[in-house]
């Protein structure tokens, strides 16, 4: 039973330990009681996973039913069900509809099926373990609930007694399969295109009011801020936004709204893969919400800081509640990177965050296990001999990328330089607020000479002209040429191949740079270009030859750049 897209992906966790047994035949279907059910069909079509009509799921008699949710008439199945989480844990509230006794996701179609449920005590209980959610005239709907901590059945006897009986714990799936697949993070961060010495922050958002992108005026502000403050050479920025908001306002208005992030770098993955896993395990820092996606990378280890925190659609008393008292608040007053620096140093050794991790699951590497021997007892089948393990991380097949662009986005670049070091930073110019950014302190603007707003060429300081555009040549051989064109341009430099570039500045001087030996990886000419614009900057009289060692940043390999007056 699938209740959106969310809830399918958990399901596909499960239904591995199935993994080629022929004598098990899936069938799926969409319970039509969510309000953000919208791809669902598409997601059974395009995975080739046969489905059926809610009302013959009914009437049909099944050897067993799955499902990650509790939406539905669950109910009127003529078929053993078997309830799990779709998340991490039992951690979230919803909102009930004033006398009707049903619950809602907000907006739209109710959440709940249409048949009687529990009224409950009232209390702000979690959603799968209240009675609202598990009993029907007075009877418990599931045949088995699975939870994955010992802490969810405590939980469950103080809300729905009844229920305990059928409860079964069998840890966590998806936790276990992060945890089998960390020793390959390197591959992880390859495939999603992270270089050596870059560190790749993961933006994580649930759905709904609270959440990282609902949560301020403006729903790129969070990570327009973290895209602006972080240097483009030494960090990248993804997004993992929840299936429920991919799906609610539809991916094409999700990637409409944050194309100007992606257009200067943010990766933006679609959420109903498992590149969000991938993410994961390749993350350095994590600013999160109060989604199961922050609670995962604690439990990895991963330094996380809160952009948003909803308390009211987190259940009292539970794991999430928890990381919410604990984890760090970003500050708007404070740059983001010393704080999420600050997370990495302090959380790896803190004792309250090592009790949440151990939260997610009490039976850490045996889901598998427990699930198979669970599945297959309803199932009345022998186990198959070969042993129940978790499924690697698939390596994403490409680097989500939302827009490549034919020429050199601008960007601000600080060049702080001694005598014979330079240590280079930029950040993408377009997301910026220059009035309240204070890491563009010192910074020029380098920008390309065909970008089609006119208002960084013109503005620029250093003009690139990269190589196979020599139609601008003709008109641009002398420094007033440039200034007359660019006023304010004070280096134009062409790019003559991946080992440096010309550099034609307004007094006439010419200038060669070029990387020598190993050249790293982020060389390029227009971080050469930068290096010679504050060289010629710093130096009291006429420029001259010069071997800089250029570094993008403290810790990263450090390039020898060769200046050569023409």
């Amino acid at each position: 039973m699938v209740h959106n897209i969310t809830s399918a992906t958990r399901l596909l966790d499960l239904l591995t330990v199935f993994e080629g047994d022929r004598r098990v035949q899936t069938v799926f279907t969409c319970t039509e009681s969510s309000a953000l059910d919208e791809g669902t069909l598409e997601f059974f079509t395009s995975r080739g996973m046969l489905h059926i009509p809610w009302e013959e799921a009914t009437v049909r008699k099944f050897d067993m039913a799955i499902a990650t949710s509790r939406g539905g008439d669950l109910h009127n199945l003529r078929t053993p069900l078997i309830g799990a989480p779709h998340g991490a844990g039992y951690n979230k509230l919803l909102k009930r509809e004033a006398g009707s006794g049903k619950r809602e996701a907000g907006s739209g179609k109710r959440e709940a099926g249409s048949g009687k449920r529990e009224a409950g005590s009232g209390k702000r209980e979690a959603f799968g373990l209240s009675p609202e959610w598990l009993m029907h005239d007075g009877r418990v709907v599931p045949s088995a609930i699975i939870l994955s901590h010992d802490e969810q059945r405590e939980r469950l006897a103080a809300s729905c007694p009844e229920a305990v009986p059928v409860s079964v714990v069998a840890g966590d799936p998806c936790f276990d399969q992060l945890q089998v697949s960390a020793p390959f993070r390197e591959h992880y961060r390859r495939a999603l295109g992270i270089r050596p010495g870059q560190k790749l922050i993961l933006v994580s958002s649930t759905w709904g009011r609270g959440s990282i992108l609902a949560s301020d005026d403006s729903d790129t502000d969070f990570l327009r801020r973290v895209l602006a403050e972080l240097p483009v050479d030494e960090y990248r920025v993804l997004a993992a936004i929840h299936p429920n908001a991919w799906y609610g306002h539809g991916a094409w208005q999700l990637q409409n709204w944050l194309a100007p992030l992606t257009e200067h770098g943010l990766l933006l993955p679609v959420p109903d893969t498992e590149t969000w896993k991938a993410a994961l395990l390749a993350a350095d820092g994590i600013l999160g919400d109060h989604g199961s996606l922050t609670m995962y990378g604690i439990a990895l280890g991963i330094p996380a800081v809160l952009g948003s925190f909803s308390e009211s659609k987190v259940a009292p008393h539970s794991p999430m509640a928890r990381l919410g008292e604990i984890l760090p608040r970003l500050s708007a007053r404070r740059p983001f990177l010393p704080q999420i620096e600050e997370a990495a140093a302090v959380q790896q050794e803190t004792a309250e965050l090592h009790q949440l991790r151990e939260t997610v699951t009490s039976r850490p590497g045996e889901s598998a296990t427990l699930l198979r021997r669970l599945l297959y007892q309803w199932l009345e089948l022998p186990e198959p001999v070969t042993p129940a393990t978790p499924r690697l991380v698939p390596v994403p097949s490409a680097v989500p990328v939302g827009y490549s662009s034919p020429v050199e986005r601008p960007v601000y670049v600080s060049a702080s330089s001694g005598e014979s070091r330079a240590t280079v930073r930029r950040y993408p110019a377009p997301v910026q607020r220059r009035t309240m950014e204070r890491h563009l302190a010192a910074t020029h603007l380098v920008a390309d000479i065909d970008d089609p707003d006119a208002r960084w060429s013109r503005s620029a300081d250093v003009l690139i002209l990269p190589l196979g555009r020599p139609r601008h040549l003709d008109g641009l051989l002398s420094g007033e040429d440039i200034a007359a064109r660019y006023p304010g341009c004070a280096l134009l430099a062409i790019e003559e191949s991946e080992d440096g570039c010309l550099a034609l500045l307004r007094d006439g001087v010419r200038l060669r740079a070029r990387w020598q030996g190993e050249r790293p990886s982020w060389a390029s000419a227009a971080i050469a270009a930068s290096v010679v614009y504050d060289h010629a900057l710093s130096t009291e009289h006429s420029p001259r030859p010069v071997r800089i060692q250029v570094a993008i940043g403290a810790e990263t390999e450090a390039g020898l750049l060769d200046i050569a007056l023409l």
